[in-house]
């Protein structure tokens, strides 16, 4: 079956950003006119659900969708919510994605070009061709040291194992049982990558330049941080328990 009989989808949390999200959906539309959008947001006190709802009616008709949700419940329920909605609408290819502009768009057709002949791709920062820009050293630091640390501990053969811009085939998402994915800050994109890993599935690493946020605010807390490093711990010594998720 060729790429463009398959269904796609990506899948954007949203939390405050107003600033951003319009001009992001005309970029990807851009890169990829006939795919689809989910936005889940966490009820913006800037008000971003209502700039999607209007797109909804008035540019993107059947091809944008919305899941507004009650409060600011985490990152990772905001992606759970998303990919059980994506399997009950028989989409193929489900991407992670921010609403910054830290994840491009022009990326887009790469990715599905190389999720025909994989399981799962990751935008990785940490392999020839891939890198940063506009972070300053301390953040180069803890954002390369964070995906060594979990890489030792958990003996993944992945350079980028933190990063969120990704495509999954959907048959790797059926096989998990979400309900049991224990993290829901930033440890939940490696954990995430380590069930995918424990259950044999066929990850690559696409080069992306990561570019950080011109606009809105960092979601990123000392709390969130110190959940990643905690959680690690956790999933190496439950690696049974994750495998069989």
């Amino acid at each position: 079956m060729s790429i463009s009989k398959k269904k796609a989808l990506i899948i954007i949390p949203t939390y405050n950003e107003s600033q951003n999200i319009e001009k992001l959906l005309e970029e990807i539309y851009n890169q990829k006119n006939d795919i689809n959008i989910l936005i889940v947001d966490d009820n913006s006190p800037d008000k971003t659900y209502e700039i999607i709802e209007n797109l909804m009616k008035d540019k993107y008709n059947k091809k944008l969708f919305l899941l507004k949700r009650a409060g600011k419940l985490g990152l990772g329920t905001a992606y759970i919510e998303g990919f059980r909605w994506a399997l009950k609408n028989e989409y193929d290819y489900i991407f992670e994605m921010d609403a910054d502009f830290s994840h491009n768009p022009i990326y887009i057709p790469k990715f599905l070009e190389e999720i025909e002949n994989n399981d799962l791709i990751i935008g990785s920062r940490y392999v020839n061709d891939g890198g940063v820009k506009n972070w300053g050293i301390i953040r180069k630091i803890v954002s390369r040291g964070g995906s060594l640390y979990a890489k030792i501990i958990l003996g993944l053969p992945l350079n980028d194992i933190t990063g969120g811009f990704k495509c999954f085939k959907k048959e790797v998402l059926e096989n998990m049982d979400l309900d049991r994915i224990k993290s829901n800050g930033y440890s939940f994109q490696v954990e995430l990558n380590y069930i995918t890993y424990l259950k044999g599935y066929k990850i690559k690493e696409v080069p992306i330049i990561f570019e950080d946020r011109t606009l809105g605010k960092s979601k990123m807390s000392k709390k969130i941080f110190l959940e990643a490093i905690l959680m690690v711990w956790w999933m190496r010594f439950n690696r049974r328990f994750l495998k069989n998720i």
